[in-house]
């Protein structure tokens, strides 16, 4: 169970952020319920998510990809359960998704791939990415693509904190609304 209660959304000072979220996701899950006790943040965060997720020149796959390693890394179970869905649909195979947590000693992942997730792992693990790593990624990606790539994974690690820290469970019960 969360470690606080979910908010409402069909409370009145709620309802301009619960309709920002439902414009975009058109429910109202567990995480968004959460955030919905922070009015403003909620807002912001799906203005975030929704440029990362969207508005991106950056692939699905790889989007996709680098965010479920952020889960498989920080034992974030919702994340996972959320994303990996997600990355199917944009390319990836289960069996990439099955060797995502040990991926450095499987053939299932092309130069590009290993690229992006060793960045992946240098931001989330340690936060400073070493310059041999960041060189061959920079290398493979155009500058947008990489700041994408970089803010994505900056995003994703703030979602399974956030997800962690307050203990949301997607079997969690909702109130209605």
């Amino acid at each position: 169970m969360a470690r606080i209660p979910y908010a409402d959304p069909a409370q009145p000072e709620l309802h301009a952020a619960a309709e920002t979220i439902r414009a975009s996701r058109r429910k109202i899950g567990h995480l968004h319920r959460m955030l919905l006790h922070a009015p403003p943040i909620a807002q912001g965060w799906i203005a975030m998510f929704d440029s990362v997720r969207w508005n991106s020149t950056l692939s699905g796959r790889l989007r996709e990809m680098v965010i479920c390693r952020i889960a498989a890394i920080n034992g974030a179970s919702y994340e996972w359960a959320a994303h990996a869905p997600i990355a199917l649909a944009e390319g990836m195979t289960q069996a990439q998704l099955d060797a995502l947590p040990d991926w450095e000693g499987s053939p299932l992942f092309d130069a590009t791939e290993r690229a992006v997730l060793g960045y992946c792992d240098a931001m989330t693990r340690a936060v400073h990415v070493p310059d041999d790593v960041a060189g061959v990624v920079r290398g493979l990606l155009s500058p947008r693509q990489l700041v994408e790539l970089t803010v994505t994974i900056a995003g994703y690690n703030c979602v399974s904190r956030v997800l962690e820290a307050l203990e949301i469970n997607g079997a969690d019960p909702l109130p209605p609304g």
